[in-house]
């Protein structure tokens, strides 16, 4: 990675671990999935709703953790937000192959997600990033009701 590429890593990380979108409470939510990872204590609490058509018409999510954990749930819920069902699950599909697997060209329908292929460079991190994918995958399974990942079920 250059130079100039591991600093907007490194900015748009901070930003979305700072700030980040769709956190809070969805009252209405259809769907809540608990997960952790407890080899290093990271929570998230998502909660969906779908439209009429089975879409994610919104989802929040709550919980704590370290910075990745905290931007890779800030960032796959802003681009999984209105999207179907199965373009959902495909782009979630793309971002675990792009955390797990070294690509010479990211699919372009990741945008920002890009930027955390970095992660794989510390493995330590990647079930950090990986959490809230897991969590959002479990969600689109589901149409109702509560239920729980972790990422010590991870291969």
């Amino acid at each position: 990675m250059s130079s100039e590429l591991e600093d907007l890593y490194q900015e748009v990380i901070l930003d979305h671990s700072r700030r980040p979108r769709n956190f809070g409470e969805l009252p209405d939510a259809a769907v809540r999935v608990h997960g952790d990872n407890p080899s290093c204590g990271d929570e998230i609490h998502l909660a969906v709703k779908f439209g009429p058509e089975g879409n994610v018409a919104d989802l929040k999510f709550t919980g704590h953790g370290c910075a990745i954990s905290q931007a890779s749930a800030s960032m796959l819920t802003t681009k999984v937000k209105g999207k179907e069902r199965t373009e959902a699950i495909s782009l979630l599909r793309a971002f675990r192959s792009l955390i797990m697997e070294e690509q010479n060209e990211p699919p372009g329908s990741l945008g920002d997600l890009r930027l955390l292929a970095g992660v794989r460079k510390f493995p330590q991190r990647v079930k950090c990033a990986l959490l809230p994918c897991r969590a959002i995958e479990q969600a689109l399974e589901q149409t109702t009701s509560e239920s729980s990942v972790s990422t010590e079920s991870e291969a």
